[in-house]
C-alpha cells in the first residue's frame, strides 16, 4: 500500500525553527583547513574586483587618449584612419552579406529541386471547378507553378548584363536607365581595380571638386547679400545692369550701394536724412562717387531722376571742408558755384532744393532769375553767397553791370544743357564761362582723368580745379560741341533708356481734325482722371482760350506761358501743387525741368513740332517710379512727327500703336527721304 505523505505540522515546523537558531547561536568551530579555504575565497573576491577596476581604468583611459589623438591629429591624417575604419566595416558587412547569400542560395536550390519535382514526378493537384457553358460568371483560375517571371536557378536569375563599351544601347529599353546601369558599371569595376593610393588621389579630387562648387555657390550670391569689401567686378557689373548705368570715360568709381556704407562726413548724411532720401536714386549712385573725384560730368538722364542733389551733395562736401573764415573773407570775390537752368521754374525748383540742403550747413544760395527785381538781387549778392543759381539771360545782365563776380567760381553746372541750346542760350553760356578765371582749369592731358591726382585736388582747398558738370534728357551736336569746348575729360553717365519715352507713361494717339479736338478733350476730362492734368498747346492765345473755355465747362483750370510775369507763372504754379487747381494749360515753357507731383495725365492738344519736345512734354507724368498716360490729339499738320512719333510708340513696352498711325504713309519713312521705286513698280510709257 502507498503511504500517504503527512503534511507538517505548525508545532514541529517551530521546534525546526528553534532548533535552527540554537545551532546558530552556539559558536562553531573551523578546522585550520577550512580557515585557509576560507580566506583564499575572500582574497580571490577582492582580487577579482580589483582587476576589474584596473581593466575598467585602463579602457577609459584608452577611450581618452583615442579621443585625445584624434583632436590633435592632421585633418589628412584622420581623414585616413576614417577612411580606413570604414572600410574595415564595410568588409565585415560584406562577410555578413557573403554569409546571407550563401543561406540564400541554399535555400533557392532546395525550391529549384520542390519545383522540378512537383513539375516531373507529379504531387498534390488542386483538383480545377468545373466551368459550364451556361454559366454567366467567368472563373480566372491559375496556379502558382504557372508563374514564370520567378526562377530559382542563378543562370537565369543572374542574367549576363550586356556592356556595349559606351557604343551604343539596347534597342526598346529606356536610354536613362540605360546610362545610370553602365555608370554603375564602370563605377564598380574601377573601385574594385583602384589601389590605395590611387583611391586616395580620387578622394582628394572630389573633395577639391566640393570645395571650389561651395565656394562658387558663395560667390554667386546677389550683391545685395554681400558686404562692400566682397563685391567683385563682376558684381559691379550686375548692380550697374540692376540700376540702368551706363558709364564711359576713364576710370570711373564704383557707385553708391546706399548712403551709410559711403564716406561721405556726418554733416552731410544727416542733412541727407532729414530731406527724406532713404535711397539713392540711380544718377545720384554713380555721379557723387565721379564729382567727389573733382571730374567733369556729363549726366543723360531723363528728367525727374533726382539730378539736384547729384551734383549738390559733391559741391556742399567741398564748400564745408573749407574753414569758414576763408569763406567769409573771399566773400567780395563771387560764389564758388554757378548752376544755369535754362526756365525760371527750374532755377526756383533747384534753389529750394539747395536751400534744403545748404541752410542747415550755414551755406547761403541766391536766385538770379528774370522777373525780379535786379536791384534786390544784387544787394543779396552783395551781402555774400557761396552758391548762385541762375538763368543765362540775367545772369550776364547781373555780370555786365557789375552786381557780381565771378573771381573764386570753381564749380559751374549746365542743367538741362539741351534745352538751353534749344532756346538759343548758347552764346550766352559760352559768354558766362568766359567770365570764370582761366587759372584753375583742368589741364587737357591724363591727369584729369586720374582718380587719385584730382581726388587730391578735390581735397587742396580753395586752390582746387574748376569742375563742371553738365546733366541734359538728350544729347544732340550741338550739346556735343559746348561739352567738347568747356569740359576736360569728362566722364559720361547715362541713365536709362535717357532721351526715349518714359518706359512708365502709357502714350496714346488719336487721330482727328482741328475741329473735333475740343469734343474729345472734354470727352477725356469726363473719363475722371485724378488731378492734376497738364494739357499742353503751341500758342499762347489759344492757351488762355483753350483755360477760359474749361472754366465755362467747370473745370478748374489755370494757365502757364512765357506771357506770364513771374508772379502769375509761381502763382499758377503754387495753386496747382496745393490742389487750388486741377489743369494747367502751357506751352512747351513748362515742358522741361518743372517738378509737379502725381500728375496722373498728359494732354498734348497741340503736337509738338518736334519728338524731342514731345518727350520732354509726357515726362511730366510718370514720374518717381509712377505710372502715367499721355493722349496725343494729331491732325494731318503734324505729318512731319508721324514717324518719329510711331518709333516712340513702339519703343514703349506698355504703348500700343494705333493702326491708323502706323499704316499712314508719312509715318513709313522719315521726312526729307527720297524713296527709290522698285523696277516692277515702274510704269514704263510706250
Amino acid at each position: 500500500a502507498v503511504l500517504k505523505v503527512q503534511p507538517l505540522s505548525l508545532e514541529e515546523l517551530l521546534a525546526k525553527k528553534k532548533a535552527e537558531e540554537e545551532a546558530e547561536a552556539k559558536p562553531k568551530f573551523l578546522s585550520k583547513a577550512e580557515r585557509e579555504a576560507e580566506a583564499l575565497k575572500r582574497r580571490e573576491v577582492i582580487a577579482e574586483e580589483r582587476r576589474r577596476q584596473i581593466d575598467d581604468e585602463r579602457r577609459k583611459r584608452r577611450v581618452f587618449q583615442d579621443i585625445g589623438r584624434k583632436m590633435l591629429e592632421d585633418p589628412q591624417e584622420r581623414e585616413r584612419r576614417e577612411r580606413r575604419e570604414r572600410m574595415e566595416r564595410e568588409n565585415n558587412g560584406n562577410e555578413d552579406d557573403e554569409e546571407r547569400q550563401k543561406i540564400r542560395e541554399v535555400k533557392d536550390k532546395g525550391k529549384e529541386l520542390q519545383a522540378i519535382k512537383e513539375r516531373y514526378l507529379g504531387g498534390m493537384k488542386k483538383r480545377r471547378r468545373t466551368r459550364h457553358l451556361n454559366d454567366r460568371k467567368f472563373v480566372f483560375e491559375w496556379d502558382a507553378s504557372e508563374d514564370t517571371s520567378i526562377d530559382y536557378n542563378p543562370l537565369y536569375k543572374e542574367k549576363h548584363q550586356v556592356q556595349l563599351y559606351g557604343r551604343g544601347f539596347i534597342a526598346g529599353i529606356d536610354l536613362k536607365q540605360q546610362k545610370r546601369d553602365q555608370s554603375r558599371f564602370y563605377g564598380d569595376l574601377m573601385e574594385k581595380r583602384r589601389t590605395m593610393e590611387e583611391k586616395e588621389q580620387e578622394e582628394q579630387r572630389l573633395k577639391k571638386m566640393r570645395k571650389k562648387e561651395a565656394k562658387q555657390r558663395w560667390d554667386d550670391r546677389h550683391w545685395s547679400q554681400k558686404k562692400l569689401d566682397e563685391m567683385t567686378d563682376r558684381d559691379w557689373r550686375i548692380f550697374r545692369e540692376d540700376y540702368s548705368i551706363t558709364t564711359k570715360g576713364g576710370k570711373i568709381p564704383n557707385p553708391i550701394r546706399n548712403w551709410k556704407e559711403f564716406d561721405l562726413p556726418p554733416h552731410i548724411l544727416e542733412v541727407i536724412d532729414k530731406c527724406g532720401y532713404k535711397e539713392p536714386t540711380p544718377i545720384q549712385r554713380q555721379a557723387i562717387p565721379i564729382g567727389l573725384q573733382n571730374r567733369d560730368i556729363i549726366g543723360v538722364a531723363e528728367t525727374g531722376s533726382g539730378k539736384t542733389a547729384a551734383f549738390l551733395i559733391p559741391l556742399l562736401v567741398w564748400i564745408t571742408t573749407l574753414p569758414k573764415i576763408d569763406r567769409i573773407e573771399d566773400s567780395d570775390q563771387g560764389p564758388y558755384a554757378v548752376i544755369l537752368a535754362p526756365t525760371r521754374e527750374l532755377a526756383q525748383q533747384i534753389e529750394e532744393e539747395t536751400i534744403k540742403f545748404g541752410k542747415p550747413l550755414g551755406i547761403r544760395t541766391v536766385a538770379v532769375i528774370g522777373g525780379i527785381s535786379r536791384e534786390d538781387q544784387g544787394f543779396r549778392l552783395r551781402m555774400g553767397c557761396e552758391i548762385v543759381i541762375a538763368t543765362p539771360g540775367r545772369l550776364i545782365d547781373v555780370l555786365e553791370n557789375r552786381y557780381l563776380v565771378l573771381g573764386r567760381c570753381t564749380y559751374v553746372v549746365l542743367d538741362e544743357a539741351d534745352r538751353m541750346i534749344d532756346m538759343g542760350f548758347e552764346p550766352d553760356v559760352q559768354k558766362i564761362l568766359e567770365y570764370i578765371p582761366v587759372t584753375n582749369q583742368k589741364p587737357d592731358t591724363d591727369e584729369a582723368e586720374d582718380p587719385e591726382k584730382m581726388t587730391l585736388n578735390f581735397e587742396s582747398g580753395k586752390h582746387k580745379y574748376r569742375q563742371t558738370v553738365m546733366f541734359t534728357a538728350t544729347m544732340p551736336p550741338a550739346v556735343e560741341r559746348l561739352a567738347r569746348s568747356y569740359l576736360r575729360r569728362p566722364a559720361v553717365v547715362y541713365i536709362g533708356s535717357a532721351g526715349k519715352p518714359h518706359e512708365r507713361v502709357e502714350q496714346k494717339v488719336i487721330l482727328m481734325s482741328e475741329g473735333e479736338k475740343r469734343k474729345k478733350l472734354l470727352e477725356v476730362l469726363s473719363r475722371g482722371f485724378e488731378p492734376p492734368i497738364i494739357i499742353f498747346v503751341n500758342q499762347k492765345k489759344g492757351c488762355d482760350v483753350l483755360a477760359k473755355s474749361l472754366e465755362k465747362m467747370g473745370y478748374n483750370a489755370c494757365t502757364l506761358h512765357g506771357g506770364k510775369g513771374q508772379e502769375q507763372r509761381e502763382f499758377a504754379l503754387s495753386n496747382l501743387k496745393a490742389g487750388a487747381k486741377d489743369i494747367l494749360v502751357a506751352t512747351d515753357v513748362a515742358g522741361r525741368g518743372i517738378d509737379i507731383q502725381d500728375v496722373s495725365m498728359v494732354i498734348n492738344y497741340d503736337m509738338a513740332k518736334n519728338i524731342e519736345d514731345y518727350i520732354h512734354r509726357i515726362g511730366r507724368t510718370g514720374r518717381a517710379g509712377k505710372s502715367g498716360v499721355a493722349m496725343t490729339f494729331l491732325t494731318k499738320e503734324d505729318s512731319s512727327v508721324f514717324y518719329d512719333l510711331k518709333q516712340a510708340i513702339l519703343e514703349s513696352p506698355v504703348s500700343t500703336c494705333p493702326p491708323e498711325l502706323a499704316n499712314h504713309p508719312d509715318a513709313q519713312h522719315k521726312p526729307g527721304t527720297i524713296l527709290t521705286k522698285k523696277r516692277r513698280e515702274e510704269t514704263i510709257f510706250a
